[in-house]
């Protein structure tokens, strides 16, 4: 066998793979994050409204994103659920939001009462299609639920014009997408509310909680409500007397604190992971049968992961094997793209299980909800053809180029069998 072939030839086949290095890694937490978490824990109390951690990193957040109102909460999730509660949105509303996505989407709607509509996707960017969003627009409708994933800004000229003629709520669902912008303005600040994740898996973390933010002062202070069992501390209306039912969504001072520090890392590593998402982009947009994760135009994103596809018919091979034989080449990738299955064939949707015992609110004011396989699908073409690779902030060129090189390899080798 020539040099050249033997090059050439797949890992999984028995030759030589391209990645022999292990990925960069790095520090999440340092003395910044136990620095604060000391003066918090020297504060003698834990509790949000009498600590001042949570109120600090509220109001820098706030700031970093031209907010008029920031309030932290216990999760991405409950995020989504306060903005749903602090909108007065009532049972039986519908709220159409995207099929890809995580169930924390769609979690706080559900308990409201509100029901998921789904809209088909766009197949590059993998972002709500303005024409379905359109589409699914009934009399019922009151809320556009968007979905930046991973770091990718909706068109939100579209949606907002969208929301404008019909007259809709927009929440912004950040969760995968700090510092993601359009047209120079940060996803999250478009829409009444913009809801983020401070989960372990995202850009920051404090191990869990979240935020809302919103430029309106009247919808913010429902939301800081919302989130703490409608108590009315701020002594705006009457005590511990709720006029409305409410969770407990709090973000504690410990979250606060860590929360804090790592807010000063959050421009650097989405910056990070800008360069490496674009540069593997660039590095594979040109090969035959294989898409890259599209950005919106006129948009930046801040590549939570990247999930590229591909063209099963031109490589004459399964997304599965195409996969493995990158893994084989010692690239991380997975084909499980949020269960493989878009949101609304999901057990609790598809056999109208939601609470138990009851259909509710699929059974709502003489009107029958029901999910089946097909509603979208661009959709569930994106999961059956996409293959996830995640991206660090503390990747090193090297790494994105060898995800390049590997790409590139196992691409040519089925393309040319």
């Amino acid at each position: 066998m020539s040099k050249s072939s033997e090059k050439n030839l797949l890992a999984i086949n028995g030759g030589t793979k391209i990645k022999t290095t292990p990925y960069g890694t790095g520090k999440r937490f340092g003395e910044e994050e136990i620095q604060e978490l000391r003066e918090a824990l020297e504060q003698n109390t834990l509790f949000y409204w009498k600590g001042t951690k949570v109120k600090q990193f509220c109001e820098e957040f706030a700031q970093l994103y031209g907010a008029k109102r920031c309030v932290g909460v216990s999760s991405g999730t409950a995020g989504i659920h306060v903005a749903i509660g602090a909108l007065g949105l009532t049972p039986g509303t519908e709220v159409i939001t995207s099929p890809i996505t995580d169930m924390g989407t769609l979690i706080g709607l559900l308990y409201q009462g509100c029901i998921p509509v789904f809209a088909d996707l766009d197949p590059h960017t993998y972002n709500m299609d303005a024409s379905s969003v359109e589409k699914s627009i009934t009399s019922h409708t009151k809320a556009i639920l968007l979905v930046h994933l991973a770091g990718n800004p909706c068109d939100m000229d579209k949606m907002m014009a969208i929301a404008k003629k019909h007259k809709l709520y927009v929440i912004e669902d950040c969760a995968q997408s700090y510092m993601c912008e359009y047209k120079g303005k940060l996803a999250g600040s478009f829409g009444d509310f913009g809801c983020f994740s401070l989960n372990d898996f995202k850009h920051i973390s404090a191990g869990d909680a979240g935020m809302v933010i919103t430029n309106d002062p009247e919808l913010g202070q429902k939301a800081a409500w919302f989130a703490d069992k409608n108590y009315y501390r701020d002594g705006a209306l009457v005590g511990k007397s709720p006029k409305l039912l409410a969770p407990n969504y709090r973000m504690n001072e410990l979250e606060g604190a860590v929360a804090l520090a790592q807010l000063k890392k959050l421009k650097g590593i989405c910056s990070r992971r800008t360069q490496l998402g674009d540069r593997l982009t660039a590095g594979i947009k040109d090969i035959p049968g294989i898409m890259p994760h599209e950005v919106t135009p006129g948009g930046k994103s801040s590549y939570w992961f990247y999930l590229m596809r591909i063209d099963e018919k031109k490589f004459g091979v399964s997304r599965e094997d195409f996969a493995k034989t990158l893994q084989a080449e010692g690239i991380n990738n997975w084909v499980e793209c949020y269960s493989n299955m878009p949101k609304y064939m999901h057990d609790l949707l598809i056999n109208r299980t939601i609470f138990p015992g009851s259909t509710y609110p699929l059974d709502i004011n003489g009107r029958s909800y029901h999910y089946k396989p097909g509603m979208c699908p661009v959709a569930e073409e994106i999961i059956k053809t996409s293959i996830y690779i995640p991206i660090s902030e503390f990747y090193t060129d090297q790494d994105i180029d060898e995800n390049i090189a590997a790409i590139k390899k196992v691409a040519h080798a089925y393309l040319n069998a």
